[in-house]
Order: C-alpha cells, then structure tokens, then sequence
C-alpha cells in the first residue's frame, strides 16, 4: 500500500500520514523534510532535479504513506500511490490547527527537521508564505484544484479517501490498517531528508 495525504497547509497531513505509517508498519515519506534544507533553503525552488531525484528515491519503496502537496512531484506521488487522503477539513478546523502548531512551533523552538536548523520564530509570521498566511489565503483554491484533480480520470487508479471530518481519521486508520497486507520491507519512519 503507497498512500498520499494531502490537504492545506495546517491540515494535519504530516500527523495523519504517521499515524498511517505506524498502523501500517512502513515507511513515512515527509516531503517538507525533503524539501527544507539549513537556512529554509528550499530544494523546491533552488534545485527542482534534486528535489524529484530525492522524492523518487523516497517513493520508489514498496510500501509508504506520504505527507505533501508540492506540485514539482505530484504527478511522480499520485502515479505510484494506490490510495490517496485528501483532508478536506473546514477552514475553521484548519486554522485552529495551524495556528496552535505555530504557537507550540515558536515558544519550544525545537529545530522542525533534524540537521537542518529550522526553527520556528515569531518574525516569520509577517511572511505571506508563513502557513497560517497561506492556509487562509489559498484555502478555497486549493479544495478547488483537488477536487478537480481527483475528478481527472489519469488518476482513476487511486482509491480516494474524503475527510470532511477531524473524526474520520481514526476511523481510516483502523480502516486500513485492518485491511493492509502485511508487508515485509524494512520500516523507516524517520522525517528525515532523503539524501
């Protein structure tokens, strides 16, 4: 099983996916550990090959559960999952979470993915592209891209999972942990970067 979450920034797409992966026993694939290298660097703007070199690396597994939205590698995630979640919460529960994740972020100043030195601090917040800038400012954009991506017949192979609901997440998780073959690859849960 090889699963996507996606969803807003804020969602909880990077808790969901490990939960998924523990359940499943397999490996968790975080695209902003891949992504964010020292000094928020971002392969993703600054070496676009290197990013899909990495993300290839990371997908090429037999068995994952994904975390990411970044549009560089979509179509590389999307052909190689076989389930995809879309967490399609209310942008009041999507606020609430991205806020109180930045708040918890910046007071314990913990560095976000290991050896990067990433940090969370209150001066980023002026930024449009801070996630609580951009979970508000591109919210309605976003249900509606994925709404139509999902709708796009190149992506019939996957099974969809809709949350509407912080409540279906628990659900899904016993869902498809019940219903996964077992699998006997090595487990990596770590997040992070693929180098």
């Amino acid at each position: 099983m090889r699963i996507a979450v996606v969803g807003t920034s804020g969602s909880g797409k990077s808790t969901l996916a490990e939960r998924l992966a523990g359940a499943l026993d397999v490996p968790f694939i975080e695209l902003d550990a891949i992504n964010w290298q020292p000094g928020w660097v971002g392969l993703n703007a600054t070496d676009v090959p290197e990013f899909k070199r990495r993300v290839d690396a990371a997908i090429a597994a037999d068995a994952w559960v994904l975390a990411g939205n970044y549009g560089a590698v979509r179509d590389a995630v999307w052909s190689r999952a076989t389930d995809l979640v879309w967490l399609d919460l209310p942008r009041g529960v999507v606020m609430r979470r991205v806020i109180r994740r930045s708040i918890v972020r910046a007071l314990d100043g913990k560095e976000l993915w290991p050896g990067t030195g990433n940090r969370e601090n209150w001066r980023m917040w002026l930024s449009p592209e801070h996630p609580i800038r951009w979970a508000w400012s591109t919210y309605h954009r976003r249900k509606r891209e994925y709404a139509q991506r999902i709708s796009d017949p190149k992506w019939s192979h996957l099974t969809v999972h809709r949350l509407t609901r912080p409540a279906q997440a628990e659900a899904l998780v016993r869902e498809l942990a019940s219903s996964a073959p077992s699998v006997s690859a090595p487990t990596r849960r770590s997040t992070s970067p693929v180098r």
